[in-house]
């Protein structure tokens, strides 16, 4: 297997089609409805015809909710509601249709894969489709250690690849995505206030499940800890990751650069997708032009991550469940303004 060199994407990631987006805006002019009567779903349909490099833009036929798993070694010093080693649950709930995220995509029809990482149990527990790609059985504790050697590191990131080329291959034409994890937000917000160059307690929030008081000094403790082992090694991203990431963390990342390249549109959810995105967007420029964001989840650190990497989410419903709810909330959105770019008539 060659060598893993992150500076191989930066070349291989285009831009979407300007050139489609000229002719949607033209497009958009000659339509019955008003200007800017449609807000925002005029820039979405611009965004659709780029990608899609097709004017009118096709209706999303195959979307697809993907959600990465992975435990988190730092989660042992309580900077969760929920308890270390939780995620079996979470997953579980998914696969059995009851948590929002099936729930929602259900309701959108849009099937959902889940991908274990890290998820600390006996993979016999969950769907051999599930763990065929997981890298170690929990992530390390981030304050003290590593989450992932380097050979680890790598897999995780090969992984995510694969995935985004199964995808495309797959025909999938749009990725919701999102985590299931417990300790994801303290590893999200350690990677995005080391490469924002920020202290602890600015990018500290109180999760997806919800913390105390004390719980919140406990967690920007750890990620107070965790940012002294990552700074030294803020100019390599794979390290960044396999030092204060996670299996999970660093799947994503790689599914999301790997998407850029098979030109594979992706809604982004909370802070942990938004911290692979930023890491990705230090590997390669024009990697966030495929994505939006679905929704600003509260987290401090994904308002910071957003605003560097320039993207501003289309929801904001208060919204904290994370495991993709956000970025599923924001899906009929983006469908509305893809069938709203192909079938308003045009005026003659």
């Amino acid at each position: 297997m060659s060598a893993l060199n992150l500076d191989d994407f930066a070349p291989l990631i285009e831009r979407p089609d300007s050139a489609a987006r000229r002719d949607a805006e033209e497009r958009r002019a000659r339509l019955t409805v008003r200007p800017g009567a449609l807000g925002r779903l005029d820039e979405l349909g611009g965004w659709l015809a780029a990608v899609q490099q097709q004017v009118p833009v096709r209706p999303l036929a195959q979307p697809r909710v993907l959600l990465f798993a992975g435990d988190h070694g730092v989660a042992e010093l309580g900077v969760s509601a929920r308890p270390a080693g939780g995620t079996k649950d979470l997953v579980r709930a998914v696969l059995d249709g009851v948590s929002p995220a099936a729930v929602l995509a259900r309701g959108a029809g849009a099937p959902v894969r889940v991908v274990d990482m890290a998820v600390d149990c006996d993979p016999a527990e969950l769907p051999e489709e599930v763990t065929r790609h997981r890298v170690r059985r929990g992530s390390g504790r981030i304050d003290i250690e590593d989450a992932l050697t380097p050979e680890e590191a790598e897999a995780a990131f090969r992984a995510g690849m694969t995935i985004a080329d199964e995808e495309a291959d797959a025909g999938t034409d749009l990725v919701v995505l999102g985590d299931l994890s417990v300790g994801g937000t303290t590893a999200a917000s350690t990677l995005i206030a080391a490469l924002c160059g920020t202290d602890a307690s600015v990018v500290t929030g109180r999760g997806g499940a919800g913390i105390d008081d004390l719980a919140w000094m406990r967690k920007c403790a750890a990620i107070r800890d965790a940012l002294r082992r990552a700074r030294p090694v803020l100019g390599d991203q794979l390290a960044l990751l396999a030092t204060c990431g996670g299996a999970d963390l660093t799947a994503m990342t790689g599914f999301l650069l790997q998407s850029a390249v098979r030109r594979t549109p992706v809604i982004l959810d909370g802070v942990v997708s938004a911290a692979c995105a930023l890491v990705a967007q230090r590997v390669a420029f024009r990697a966030p032009d495929w994505w939006v964001a679905g929704q600003a989840s509260g987290e401090p650190a994904q308002g910071k991550a957003l605003d560097r990497i320039a993207l501003n989410p289309l929801l904001d419903h208060g919204v904290t469940a994370g495991e993709g709810t956000g970025a599923l909330l924001a899906l009929p959105l983006v469908r509305a303004a893809a069938a709203l770019s192909a079938e308003l008539p045009v005026r003659d």
